[in-house]
């Protein structure tokens, strides 16, 4: 019906083109594909569109619908579809706005009264989210102003929606503070990551230095990474997850980026995040051997030059307490 109202002339490859062009614009570089095994069963299992065929026939858009129920999405390309619906029509990744505000609105509308088969009124009830969900077992949500996200399980339960997706979609709300009628003032024992301490500049400020250094040590940007070691920011401070920025550099494969932490700011390399795992170990869990040299080597130095520390450090206060007596 979209392509039909926008694309009134066209034939249906123009229209199922224009459509594919538009969804990636949305997803920015990530994946949009179509399937032809989802196409074919569509076509097998479609009664209740054949129930209208004669009418969707008529306006030459049958087959078409058939087609766009067939395109396919990774869950990151997805998660940035969500995202964009979340941003208010402006893809996050390209900065290019998509969707006007209006059609941002409305199509979240019509995701939170319907988009759930019918399961939307419970869902609705229940979570009071926006969300889409497909046969695959994917589940698209949306959460207007913070962000979207999109998680796959193909177990189905009767009424065709993932079953594991409904349980995270409801755990979700559980915890955090974004069903739509959650008390956002009174009501304290959900989390809301959208409140900022205000009360509490200094926790504010931290949380920003956090972000910016993560982000600094995930693309490898040295400049930046100089620049908050000059600033005199603590380059051991921990994400969420406990994971420093030599965490996230051994994981992303930045040479330079681990070069620059362990031998300039000499952080610490056996801090652990909350999975127990230290930046060797992300290192080798995603196979950047050149980063596992650097670490093993600059773990060793670590602990040399701590044993020897700790030894003038205890001989020192020896002395102060010789000199004393």
């Amino acid at each position: 019906m979209s392509s039909l109202l926008s694309q009134p002339n066209a034939n249906k490859a123009e229209r199922f083109d224009h459509v594919m062009e538009f969804l990636k614009s949305m997803v920015g570089a990530e994946y949009v594909g179509f399937s032809n095994a989802t196409f074919q069963s569509e076509r097998e299992t479609g009664d209740r569109n054949y129930a209208i065929g004669y009418y969707l026939k008529e306006k030459k858009v049958y087959y078409l619908i058939q087609s766009l129920c067939s395109i396919e999405v990774t869950c990151e390309s997805g998660s940035v579809m969500a995202a964009t619906l979340a941003n208010g029509g402006i893809c996050p990744i390209t900065g290019d706005r998509v969707l006007s505000a209006e059609a941002v609105r409305n199509t979240l509308s019509l995701m939170h009264s319907c988009g759930m088969y019918d399961f939307s009124g419970q869902f609705a009830f229940h979570v009071g989210l926006p969300a889409k969900s497909g046969v695959s077992g994917a589940v698209l949500l949306v959460v207007p102003n913070v962000m979207g996200m999109m998680c796959w399980s193909p177990p189905l339960d009767r009424l065709g929606n993932s079953v594991r997706g409904i349980h995270f979609c409801n755990d979700l709300v559980s915890y955090f503070s974004f069903h739509n009628y959650d008390n956002l003032r009174h009501f304290n024992k959900k989390h809301d990551p959208r409140r900022r301490s205000d009360d509490d500049p200094v926790s504010s400020l931290n949380n920003k230095s956090v972000v910016n250094l993560m982000f600094a040590a995930y693309s490898g940007d040295i400049s930046a990474l100089r620049r908050f070691a000059l600033s005199a920011v603590d380059m051991e401070q921990r994400d969420y997850d406990s994971r420093t920025a030599l965490h996230v550099a051994a994981a992303e494969g930045h040479q330079e980026a681990v070069m620059f932490l362990t031998e300039i700011c000499k952080v610490n390399p056996h801090g652990k995040d909350r999975w127990g795992n230290t930046p060797l170990d992300d290192a080798m869990q995603f196979g950047h051997d050149a980063v596992v040299s650097i670490l093993q080597k600059y773990q060793n130095e670590y602990v040399e030059k701590r044993s020897s520390t700790s030894k003038e450090a205890h001989s020192a206060a020896l002395d102060s307490m010789k000199s004393s007596l």
